[in-house]
């Protein structure tokens, strides 16, 4: 065997692990870790390049079932085979280990031969099986080419034909697939494999196929269309769905019916104005949803014979504002999500990269189904990601990490760890020197807080600090995501996040700064920022203080009647009310969808304030009457406790809408079991109108 492979040895024994290290050394590099802590962290550090795992029962900290949970979790399992090594051999035990996944079990004492022959063994099945599905992958990507390449000599001709450069598609395709897979991370409403996102992206290229039947006189007219011109040019996408009907003996074929669904429906909008079928909401196939916002997006982006091209900062504007018809909020999410990415990615797209891409997902679904190890490619292009990762971040000159709570470990990017004179992985921060000499005590349990209160709606934090480099205080701003596991109830796992030298960033940190505190719809400050600024209040200023929480009455059927876009310039207007009624000294924020939030600071009595802020909120727009009801809490009445005074708020609101809506009410003790007590069809009735249905990345189903 070549001693390139490495073997991790995970026992709490030094003895055991001197003696597995001489069977074995032989043949292999090994690697030891004398708990289940240090082993998880090892097996983060060297990934797949470990051949095995030796893994002990009984050790302190973390024992062998609890790595192999953590291998679960983060699905090395998968990639990496593990022998379980124990004195107990009993049939449950042996049970519960091969139930977790391990490949092997062998019983102490230990027997050379018998260690020997069962690590080779083991080693060359997973290796047999990795030649096995890289095989199969071969095969399949090599067909894959062959149908993309002629689907794209297909589309190119299309685009030939209406005087635009070859790249639409391939741009159309990579959005597509940026977009779909940040749907699948997003929510679990379109369940979407790899394969089917793989089906989609490829059947996009197809989207403007029935264009070949259009006039070229039309096509590539550079002044306004008439009305006969644009029904004409409107007919492409029934015309193009009519000739994949045609193909009779393909019709079971998946490519086929996706590749429909996207030619006939692209031009859907969500509010049902779009063309040929005027189809709405989710009548309209997810598949053409995606690939329309993706094709307006590069038709806006990119330069045509009637128009020259917008920059990408404008076309997400247009877009997002409704400037190009009605998208489905999820989708508008997504684009808000993948936008940063956008443009580098169309930068280094390569023909074949896409395909390789999905190839490497496929692979790992089928692997997945017939527990099969992990492909040559696939380690390939992890390998790959990895080494650009690592460049990108040092490139970018910033102090990138991770942080994970169980176990409790800092991973540190090459070059910030190396700027920073530290380990790239250290275990339990919170107690390392290290780290204690660089951040403090104070700073670091500030930053772990924020990252807790963090939610998931509302996930990134930001804190500046002082960090010593090369022996000089440098002011960095920290900006970091929390993370959450994907299943209910969500869990906080840890954290991403980078650290900025604000001397040396070339970023606007304005606007970065803004971008974190406010929100993007109203421009008011966000919820986290609010509560910050709120703490903060009660803890250094010893006034009267009221707490206010307030939504729309009916704003449900705002968006229901008038549309969704309608429903934002709602929002945009009562924000535009707020900042006239408020004083400076007053803190106003939305807290989400149509609900908002007040802190204002007043002498004995906050009832005329309160008054004369409710009157100004009140009034039409259009059609719409706007109407609010609205919940108070003062440090008069509840404790200084933030969460105190919004629950007791919360309350006051809730009592209102018992009460039939449209006005204001103080909190008193008689409202405080009140939310206990409404039953849950009772609280789901009340929420509707705070749960709207819009056509922004904000004002949210």
């Amino acid at each position: 065997m070549s001693k390139e492979q490495k073997i991790l040895i995970v026992d709490d024994s030094e003895m055991n692990r001197a003696i597995l290290a001489d069977i074995l050394g032989g043949e292999y590099e090994i690697i030891e870790a004398e708990n289940g802590v240090e082993g998880v962290a090892n097996i983060q550090k060297y990934g797949v390049e470990i051949s095995l795992v030796l893994l002990d029962v009984v050790m302190p900290q973390m024992d062998g079932f609890g790595v192999l949970e953590m291998m679960h979790q983060h699905r090395w399992i998968e990639d990496i085979p593990v022998i379980m090594i124990s004195s107990e051999s009993g049939s449950a035990f042996v049970e519960r280990a091969y139930e977790m996944g391990v490949s092997d079990f062998i019983s102490r004492p230990f027997d050379a031969l018998v260690v020997h022959r069962r690590v080779v063994n083991t080693i060359l099945l997973y290796a047999k099986q990795k030649r096995l599905i890289s095989m199969v992958a071969e095969q399949i990507y090599e067909k894959e080419q062959q149908s993309s390449l002629m689907i794209d000599i297909l589309s190119h001709i299309v685009e030939f034909r209406n005087g635009e450069s070859g790249l639409h598609v391939r741009h159309v395709h990579m959005l597509t697939e940026l977009l779909l897979n940040r749907l699948v991370q997003m929510t679990d409403r379109y369940p979407l494999t790899h394969q089917d996102i793989a089906l989609i992206s490829t059947a996009s290229a197809l989207h403007d196929i029935g264009k070949i039947s259009i006039d070229e006189a039309i096509l590539n007219k550079p002044g306004r269309l008439t009305d006969a011109e644009f029904k004409i040019m409107k007919s492409h996408s029934r015309i193009g769905a009519e000739m994949l009907k045609g193909l009779a003996d393909y019709q079971g074929e998946p490519l086929v019916r996706t590749a429909y669904e996207i030619c006939r429906w692209h031009h859907e909008r969500y509010d049902g104005r779009g063309y040929p079928d005027g189809l709405k909401g989710d009548e309209i196939p997810i598949s053409a949803q995606i690939v329309a916002i993706a094709d307006v997006y590069d038709a806006l982006t990119s330069e045509r014979v009637y128009k020259s091209a917008y920059s990408h900062e404008t076309a997400i504007r247009m877009i997002l504002n409704g400037e190009c018809g009605a998208f489905n909020p999820l989708v508008l999410d997504c684009l808000t999500e993948v936008s940063p990415h956008i443009q580098e990615e169309m930068l280094r797209e390569a023909p074949m990269r896409a395909n390789e891409q999905e190839m490497s997902n496929l692979t790992r679904e089928m692997m997945q189904s017939e527990d099969l190890a992990i492909s040559a490619r696939t380690l390939q292009l992890l390998e790959r990601e990895r080494e650009k990762y690592t460049f990108f971040a040092a490139m970018s000159q910033e102090i990138q990490f991770e942080y994970n709570i169980s176990p409790p470990m800092l991973t540190l990017s090459p070059w910030g760890a190396e700027r920073l004179g530290m380990s790239e992985l250290i275990m339990d921060p919170a107690n390392d020197p290290q780290v204690m000499k660089l951040l403090g005590r104070k700073v670091w349990e500030e930053v772990v807080e924020l990252l807790h209160h963090a939610a998931p709606e509302d996930p990134v934090i930001q804190y500046d600090l002082k960090l010593r480099i090369g022996g000089d205080l440098r002011w960095h701003r920290v900006v970091a995501r929390a993370m959450w596991s994907p299943d209910e109830p969500r869990e906080y796992q840890g954290a991403i996040g980078k650290a900025i030298d604000i001397h040396d960033s070339r970023l606007r940190l304005e606007d970065l700064e803004r971008a974190a505190t406010h929100d993007a719809m109203t421009g008011l400050l966000n919820h986290a920022s609010a509560r910050k600024l709120i703490v903060d209040r009660l803890d250094g200023e010893k006034h009267n203080y009221a707490l206010v929480i307030f939504d729309l009455d009916h704003f449900k059927d705002a968006n229901d009647t008038y549309g969704h876009m309608f429903g934002d310039e709602v929002l945009k207007l009562m924000a535009d009310k707020l900042r006239q009624s408020v004083r400076g000294t007053d803190i106003a924020a939305r807290v989400g969808g149509d609900e908002f939030l007040l802190f204002i600071r007043y002498l004995d009595d906050a009832t005329p304030i309160i008054t004369r802020i409710f009157g100004a909120l009140i009034g039409q727009y259009e059609e719409f009457t706007i109407s609010v009801s609205m919940g108070v809490s003062t440090t008069q009445s509840v404790s200084r406790d933030y969460d105190d005074l919004f629950r007791a708020a919360d309350q006051a609101l809730y009592a209102v809408k018992r009460s039939g809506r449209g006005q204001f009410r103080f909190y008193d003790e008689s409202m405080s079991q009140m939310l206990s007590v409404i039953s849950p069809i009772d609280r789901e009735e009340d929420s509707a109108d705070t749960q709207p249905e819009t056509a922004t990345t904000d004002n949210k189903e």
